[in-house]
């Protein structure tokens, strides 16, 4: 401490000798001569100070110090008065036209796909709240943190640049004085102060000397205090650094965590303070220990303390700096300028350059700063963020090269602020113009790609290291950002850079043309699989850097010519070892060809092609332009060579092919990925669909049959072709047919695939919409299905809106699943069975839909190719390639083979095939005849197919041959098509003269009609045969169905379960009158039991539910619940060792709710199944999806989460005699009842006190008459205990158990006093969950309750019946005298609760189910006889009514104006003299003058769901039949016919008037209660009624809404503004912060995230969460269960968007989100995260626990 207090008055003395206040230090700087001498002096002496203590700082102290001794100082010195006075007058003018807001990860950004220039251009929420972008279409993205918000900037929109509050000219913004008022004196202040301030904190964050400071800060003797400084790399994850920090420091778990978030954050942390040894020491430990773990050692530094206060205070000087620029642009331009100047004499670059330079060499928390300072002054100021780019690309390759040698992540490098500068189209413009950023880019890509290239110069990513390579594309992805928008106006200059440039591009496709080549594996399997991911994922990063080159050339016609050359050039260099080759002559029906000798089974061969592709686009793009015929000028034709261009791209077609015929399966799955990319939407434009193009190209530049020859050459089927093939291999034969149907295919899609702008006359519409329409006619998609099939530009649009609605309808969704576009009739009939983009299913699955709704349509099958568009005049020679002699006779062979029945080389695919190309010739000449002179068409495709050969037949009599083919039935249709097409071709060239023609014409139409009209009746004839055909059987089965019910009738009325539904009831049971449909009292109506024979699920066996039978169980499942509560978030005791759950609370807080799925079981078989799964659990390797330990299981049929089963208990038939009943009418009143059920309780306590005082009996009138005495209660009649089996027993104690030990979280105990009234707690529960679930969807009480509702229900009250059985009977009288104390106070004792703190109908339901306690003796088991039962029942209603009567009245709430209702009924006279009455005997504390008509309506509302869970209660308690009313849904009927079902009168205060005089002197005790009197008090946790129905908490309609919310969202808990998982909690709207150490609690000593410990408390571990970023909702349970639901926000579209990955606009679906609720108030939620687990079972799953 010594040391300490030295130190502390050293302190003092160095901060006597400078000035004391802010304006003296000010004034004392003024007068210096070197103003950044004396700043260092002073920083020198103040900052190890400040700074002293970095292992725990006192943040706030600091802050305080460094504001007053040098941030105010130098503020008072840059204005030379009051700082805060000049601040808030600069604030007040000229707000910025540029928002400048930066990003932090996770943030939400919009684009606007209407207005934005690229995607890159995005906005920040509050701009584009403001913004009119908000009504256009645009996209929410989250970002990665480090962009910029782009409101404000006119480069990037092309309307609506400013938001409104960045508008320039806003009121309160002066236009000529947004200059803002800086004074002369005041910018000279900032000349001289600025570039002092940049140097210090440029010389800090650069300084690399450990101990040392540099000479002009050291001033002070130097201390020897060290620390040992760990920094953040991203080859460490969490858990490694805690490890070697715990080891290494030896510290504790908790400061080893607080040590790697700050490292995380910050990125550096001193982790030990101390002597330069001990520190240097720690460090080698931290090393070692983490170099166990990983190959990298962490990176550890011992740094002097001196310097680590510098470097802090030089980034808090950044943020000073900061926050000064925000406010004038003045400031920014002295900043910049200072930062741009280069020291007279030195060798060092500007100080901005030495900083980008040291960026990748800083830790994560500096960078930051420094970046922000860039953004906020060189990207506010247009001019100095040009020069800033001019600095940048000087450097830019070696910042390239470091950032993919660095291990940080992208977005904290200083190479992510390229997109902010490339993308700015003027400056795009001047960057390639005067520095050529084009050649510079490709330069940097070729020189950090050398370790890939092969001996050969081309590129091979054996071995590659993905970071590294992803490291790469980010130079890919800053070509592509300078390419993205097209110069308008070509200069001279950025022609020539920009061909620069393409050279110099064209360097690095050479590289990759034939890279990766591959030989075709014979004999072994190939034995490791070659990366071929980096190749592909290189191409796709390329497919739209490709294009838009391509499309920068296309611009102009010149510079498209000359960059033709090149690439050609380019092309032929690369193809000298092809062309040095040696040759050989193919000859084929009179034609030869002298070609290289390559096979590509046996050669190598390569699918990466770019150079060639590039050629073929910019073909397209002369073609396009009309600018072939200049070509020769550029290229002359024998340098042209097309043979040679076609060689490659033809090579990688027959690839394809000889994979799809399985020849390559030797070489792995390799191969096999990389042709599936190649026709991938992701990369088929720059690859497949190119190389289709470069054959057109050959096949319109090539003789027809010269090309043909070349092709069956490198299919390797000029054999194939020739007679000669005799072969019985099997194999090979299949081989050959899948050759020859491939080459086929590739011959239909040269000369009829003209979709192309360019190759055929059309636009880029017209391509969209064929692409859909193909789509579509797989069948109807999603949007988001369609858009992912159509290739993006490199605005990632796909052009999908624009033309869909033409040609396709939308369909929405329902409740779920989501919408849907279906194809437009009109659109049919462009569809093309060979579609050159569907794969082999996609075509199957097409063709077959089409076929069958031409079917339903009753039209031919054929399919025949719709007209193509005509070709452009480059491409218009490859129809040649239709009737040229090779074709024909490819045709005729293939229809020769499939005649000869000894033939095998040919299949139906073939031949539907040859048919098509057949189709494509005949339908070009019908259109070159339909538009020409027939003299002048020279296409003859007709004379070719219909020519008489000598030696062969010709293709039209071989097609009425095929047309007689049993086996081609299929095909039938189709060869008629192409025989009335070639008969229509005939007349077209056979027309002499017009008139004839036009006469034969029609007629041939004609006679097409009369021939087609024929067959369409006969198809109709055949139809409707048919039809009849099926209604005839369809009788036939009915009747014998019908004949089966009548003879097996009573198979069908009582072996099915849960059919006892009132309809049942009604037919089994003489008619039921409505008298007795009463359920209490002495006109109780039958019992309606029937037998019930139920069949196990398990063992498919049969049993009749007896008593006396072996039991059987249904699943069920118990938990804990909150739906119904009325104060959520109530503290929870998390475990119930102390609670008495005997009395309920009205708040409904926690509930035990029994749910079962209804499945039925023998309860032996139960015991084996989970047995079984017990055992099978144990073997298991991966994480359970249930807890067996706590007797969870999945129901063996349907798959819900059960922990416990129910058994079922048959109903007990009590038959009730009228006149017994009527005499004992007489007999036992209420007050006599009362008397009765006291002097039995009071015996009952005598005979357990013996002799204590027993309790005093309060009714005067029977105290001395013996009248009332211990066994009067048994006059009234008695009978016999029931006797269950015992294995019924034993499985009611089982579920007992099961409910005391979900309900109160406690180890299982049989034998604790407390199960009984967990039993009677859940039943009432359960009853009044379902209830409200029924109230709140309006459905009727009895008639919609779903099988297992009412199986469920009846199974708990007839166990709650039973379970009292199995318990000692002095234990439920106990408790049956508690509950009555609550209504009968003369029982009252100490543990009584007031009136208003209980739920009733808890107390109803316990004493009903414990009341035939009172009849028990120790001699005998007896239990009450029907008739007492029926009055112990309607007296115990009775008297729990009046009492939640009271407890209405007294909690109406006077403050809701209800609409008037009629002045004068009776019920309201008795409502106001009632309340009157007990206004008197609570002297005062409920209010007088409350409207009669008001009180009762009141009373009626809120006692009305207490009557339905009565009687829904007794019903499944009695089984008597309820009224009709309560089956159907009449509002109005209902309360009346709750009333006498359940013997009350409709004016309920007539009870009152009934039973008066017994009833008033408990009126008295109960009002004069002083808890009752107390709890009126306080007005604010009164319980109203009827209670609220819960719900979800209200969602905003609009998604980005709730993002708003998310982006202000601050986590409580940390200071720091990391990227947080903002949760929503769906049922009580708090925003928690997720799956972030700094919110996690212990429960139990276990860590649990936010949302989990929320959970516990809000829905007692049951909760539905949004996570607002991911628009996912989640469905937990526990600790540790949960599952991701469907978001109820859907798009236009009526699709989810999880993750936003589309980030289209999101709306609320009120339907998915009433769906969600159901599924809460259902307690389904644990039901759906098991099933969820069930079909997603992962190894390692999600941690849950941690949410």
């Amino acid at each position: 401490m010594a040391d300490e207090e030295a130190r502390g008055a050293e302190r003092m003395e160095i901060c006597s000798e400078l000035p004391q206040t802010p304006q003296r230090l000010a004034a004392w700087w003024d007068q210096k001569v070197d103003f950044y001498t004396a700043f260092l002096h002073h920083l020198a002496q103040l900052v190890p100070e400040i700074y002293f203590a970095e292992m725990d700082p006192d943040l706030e102290k600091q802050e305080e110090s460094v504001q007053m001794s040098i941030f105010t100082p130098l503020e008072w010195y840059l204005f030379g008065e009051d700082p805060d006075i000049c601040l808030e007058k600069l604030k007040h003018f000229g707000a910025f036209q540029l928002c400048g807001k930066v990003f932090k990860s996770g943030e939400t950004t919009y684009s606007c796909r209407d207005c934005a220039i690229d995607p890159t251009c995005v906005l920040c929420m509050d701009c584009f709240q403001n913004s009119v972008h908000k009504n256009h279409r645009y996209k929410m993205h989250t970002s990665t943190g480090g962009g910029f918000c782009d409101c404000g900037d006119i480069e990037a929109w092309k309307t609506g640049p400013f938001c409104v509050n960045h508008e320039p000219g806003r009121a309160g913004t002066i236009k000529e004085n947004s200059r803002c008022p800086l004074n002369e004196e005041v910018i000279a202040q900032a000349r001289k102060i600025f570039p002092s301030v940049i140097k210090y904190i440029v010389e800090m964050t650069i300084w690399e000397e450990e101990k040392e400071l540099p000479p002009e800060l050291q001033i002070r003797k130097k201390n020897e205090r060290y620390y040992c400084v760990l920094f953040n790399d991203e080859h460490h994850s969490y858990d490694h650094v805690i490890y070697s920090l715990q080891r290494a420091l030896d510290c504790e778990l908790a400061e080893a965590q607080l040590h790697t978030t700050a490292i995380d954050r910050e990125g550096r942390r001193a982790v030990k303070v101390g002597g330069y040894a001990a520190c240097q020491e720690a460090k080698e430990d931290i090393k070692s220990h983490s170099e166990n773990v990983s190959q990298h050692p962490l990176h550890v530094e011992v740094l002097h303390s001196d310097i680590m206060a510098h470097q802090k205070f030089a980034l808090r000087l950044g943020s000073w700096m900061n926050k000064i620029m925000s406010y004038s642009s003045d400031f920014r331009q002295i900043f910049c300028q200072a930062c741009l100047r280069e020291e007279p004499g030195s060798e060092n670059p500007c100080l901005i350059s030495r900083l980008m330079l040291w960026d990748a060499k800083l830790y994560k928390g500096a960078r930051k700063i420094l970046h922000e300072l860039i953004f906020s002054s060189f990207f506010m100021e247009m001019e100095y963020k040009k020069l800033f780019a001019m600095e940048f690309v000087k450097y830019y390759k070696q910042l390239q090269k470091e950032y993919i040698s660095d291990d940080h992540d992208r977005s904290i490098s200083i190479t992510a602020l390229s997109v902010q500068m490339f993308t700015v189209p003027t400056l795009a413009r001047h960057l390639i113009e005067e520095q050529n950023v084009i050649s510079i880019i490709t330069e940097t890509l070729l020189e950090v790609l050398p370790e890939y290239l092969d001996r050969n110069n081309k590129f091979n990513f054996q071995g590659y290291s993905q970071d590294k390579l992803g490291r790469v594309y980010a130079v890919i992805c800053d070509l592509k950002y300078i390419l993205i928008s097209k110069p308008t106006i070509w200069t001279e200059r950025l022609r020539m850079q920009f061909l620069e440039g393409f050279r110099s591009f064209l360097k690095i496709l050479t590289c990759m043309q034939g890279m990766e080549e591959i030989r075709r594996q014979v004999g072994q399997h190939i034995e490791v699989d070659p990366d071929w991911e980096a190749a592909i994922a290189i191409q796709m990063q390329l497919k739209n850097i490709l294009l838009m080159f391509q499309e920068w050339c296309a611009c102009d016609e010149e510079l498209l010519l000359v960059a033709y050359k090149e690439c050609h050039k380019a092309v032929m260099r690369c193809s000298t070892s092809f062309m040095s080759s040696s040759k050989t002559v193919v000859q084929f029906c009179g034609h030869s060809l002298e070609t290289k000798s390559y096979r590509v089974s046996e050669d190598l061969v390569s699918i990466h092609l770019p150079l060639s592709r590039t050629l073929a686009g910019l073909h397209v793009r002369l073609s396009r332009l009309g600018a072939v015929s200049r070509l020769h000028e550029f290229v002359s034709f024998e340098d042209f060579q097309v043979e040679v261009l076609v060689e490659y791209p033809l090579r990688c077609l027959v690839l394809v092919a000889q994979v799809v015929a399985e020849m390559w399966r030797r070489n792995g799955l390799s191969l096999i990925s990389q042709v599936f990319y190649y026709q991938d939407v992701k990369c088929r434009e720059e690859m497949y669909d190119k190389d289709i193009i470069m054959l057109q190209i050959g096949a319109s530049l090539m003789d027809p049959n010269k090309f043909l020859l070349l092709v069956l050459q490198r299919y390797e089927l000029a054999e194939a072709f020739n007679k000669t093939v005799s072969t019985k291999d099997q194999d090979l034969i299949k081989q050959y047919n899948t050759l020859i149907e491939e080459m086929l295919q590739v011959l239909i899609y040269i000369v009829g695939e003209r979709y192309v702008p360019g190759v055929g006359n059309v636009t880029k519409e017209e391509v969209t919409m064929r692409e859909i329409i193909h789509l579509l006619c797989i069948e109807p998609m999603p949007h988001s299905a369609v858009a992912k099939n159509l290739p993006e530009n490199e605005n990632n649009e796909t052009g999908l809106e624009n033309v869909i609605s033409k040609v396709a309808t939308f369909k929405k969704p329902g409740v779920s699943g989501h919408g849907v576009y279906e194809l437009k009739d009109e659109s049919l009939k462009d569809f093309n069975m060979y579609f050159y983009h569907y794969s082999k299913t996609q075509h199957s699955k097409a063709e077959h839909m089409q076929k069958k709704r031409r079917k339903q349509e009753n039209k031919d099958e054929a399919l025949p190719p719709p007209p193509p568009p005509e070709f452009c005049p480059a491409f218009s020679k490859v129809i040649n390639l239709l009737n040229c002699d090779i074709m024909m006779y490819i045709l005729r062979t293939v229809f020769e083979r499939a005649i000869d029945t000894d033939s095998n080389l040919w299949t139906e695919g073939m031949l539907q095939m040859a048919f098509h190309i057949l189709a494509l010739g005949l339908l070009e000449e019908k259109q070159q005849l339909q538009k020409a002179p027939e003299e002048e068409v020279t296409f003859d495709f007709y004379h070719k197919a219909s020519r008489l050969d000598s030696s062969a037949m010709n293709i039209q009599i071989l097609l009425e041959k095929l047309k007689g083919i049993p086996q081609l039935e299929g095909q039938k249709d189709m060869i008629t098509w192409l025989l009335q097409m070639f008969d229509t071709v005939k007349r077209l060239r056979e027309k002499s003269c017009l008139i004839v023609a036009t006469t034969s014409g029609l007629e041939s139409i004609k006679n097409d009609e009369i021939t087609h009209d024929k067959e369409k009746a006969e198809r109709k004839r055949k139809a409707e045969a048919a039809r009849l055909h099926r209604q005839k059987i369809m009788a036939q089965m009915s009747a014998l169905q019908k004949n089966f019910i009548e003879t097996h009738k009573l198979m069908y009325t009582s072996e099915m379960p849960g059919k006892e539904d009132s309809i049942m009831e009604e037919e089994s049971t003489p008619a039921v009158s409505d008298y007795s449909r009463i359920a209490l009292g002495p006109k109780r109506g039958p019992t309606v039991t029937e037998k019930e024979v139920l069949t196990c699920i398990l063992c498919q066996e049969e049993q009749e539910v007896k008593i006396e039978n072996n039991a059987m169980v249904l699943s069920a499942c118990v938990q804990k619940s909150t739906a119904l509560t009325q104060h959520r978030g109530k503290p929870i005791e998390l475990s119930g060792e102390t609670l008495d759950p005997l009395f309920m609370d009205p708040d409904l807080a926690y509930g035990t709710y029994t749910g079962s799925c209804g499945h039925v079981m023998h309860a032996v078989c139960w015991q084996k199944y989970f047995e079984a799964v017990q055992l099978s659990s144990q073997q298991r390797i991966h994480v359970d999806l249930f807890d067996l330990e706590s007797g969870e299981y999945l129901c063996p049929l349907c798959k819900s989460l059960c922990n416990t089963v129910i058994p079922i208990i048959p109903l007990q038939p009590q038959k009730l005699n009228s006149e017994n009943a009527d005499v004992l009418a007489q007999l036992l009143t209420l007050a006599q009842w009362i008397q009765t059920v006291l002097a039995r309780i009071s015996g009952y306590n005598i005979r357990h006190a013996k002799g204590e005082n027993p309790i005093p009996v309060f009714f005067n009138q029977g105290t001395g008459d013996s009248a009332f005495d211990f066994h009067s209660i048994l006059n009234f009649g008695v009978q016999s205990l029931i006797k269950y089996s015992n294995s019924i027993k034993d499985m009611v104690i089982l579920f007992a158990t099961t409910i005391y030990r979900i309900g109160l979280k406690v180890p299982p105990d049989e034998t604790d006093p407390r199960v009984p009234m967990l039993t009677w707690s859940t039943c009432a529960f359960t009853t009044q969950a379902i209830e409200n679930l029924l109230g709140d969807e309006g459905k009727p009480l009895f008639g919609a309750l779903q099988n297992r509702q009412h199986n469920g229900l009846k199974a708990l009250m007839q166990f709650a019946v039973a379970q009292r059985i199995t318990c000692p009977q002095v234990l439920i009288q106990k408790h049956l005298v508690r509950l009555l104390s609550v209504v009968l106070p003369n029982l009252k004792s100490e543990d009584t609760p007031c009136l208003l703190s209980i739920d009733l109908f808890h107390v109803l339901v316990g004493a009903v189910l414990a009341f035939p306690s009172l009849y028990w003796d120790d001699t005998v088991d007896l239990q009450p006889s029907s008739v007492s039962s029926s009055y112990n029942h309607l007296y115990l209603f009775h008297l729990i009514t009046m009492a939640h009567m009271f407890q209405i009245l007294l909690t109406v709430d006077t403050g809701l104006p209800l609409a008037q209702v009629q002045e004068d009924s009776e019920e309201a006279r008795s409502a106001s003299s009632f309340f009157e009455e007990i206004s008197q005997y609570t002297s005062g504390c409920i209010g007088y003058g409350i409207p009669g008509w008001y009180l009762w309506v009141s009373l009626k509302n809120g006692i009305t769901p207490y009557l339905r869970c009565a009687a829904l209660f007794f019903h499944y308690l009695l089984g008597v039949t309820p009224p009709e009313e309560l089956h159907t849904n009449s509002a109005e009927g209902e309360y009346s016919a709750l009333c006498s079902y359940l013997s009350l009168p409709t004016n309920l205060f007539l009870l009152f008037q009934e039973y008066w005089d017994t009833v008033r002197p408990l009126l008295q005790r109960w009002c004069t209660d002083p808890a009752l009197i107390n709890y009126l008090k306080q007005k604010n946790t009164v319980v109203r009624y009827p209670r609220k129905r819960n719900s979800l908490i209200e969602l905003p309609d609009d998604y980005s809404c709730l993002l708003n919310q998310a982006s202000h969202f601050r986590c409580p808990r940390s200071s720091d503004d990391e990227r947080k998982h903002p949760v929503l909690c769906l049922f009580c709207g708090a925003i928690l912060c997720s799956q972030n150490i700094c919110c996690q609690e212990i429960v139990n000593g276990e860590e649990v995230g936010a949302c989990i410990f929320h959970a516990l408390h809000c829905g007692a571990g049951v909760c539905i969460f949004l996570k607002i970023r991911e628009c996912r909702v989640v469905l937990v349970e526990g600790k540790a269960r949960g599952c991701a639901y469907p978001a109820p926000y859907l798009d236009e579209y009526g699709e989810t968007d999880p993750g936003l990955k589309r980030g289209n606009p999101l709306h609320l679906s009120r339907e998915r989100y009433r769906k969600l609720h159901l599924v809460w108030q259902q307690h389904c939620i644990i039901e759906e995260i098991a099933r969820s687990q069930e079909t997603n079972q992962m190894l390692f799953g999600f941690n849950w626990q941690l949410l």
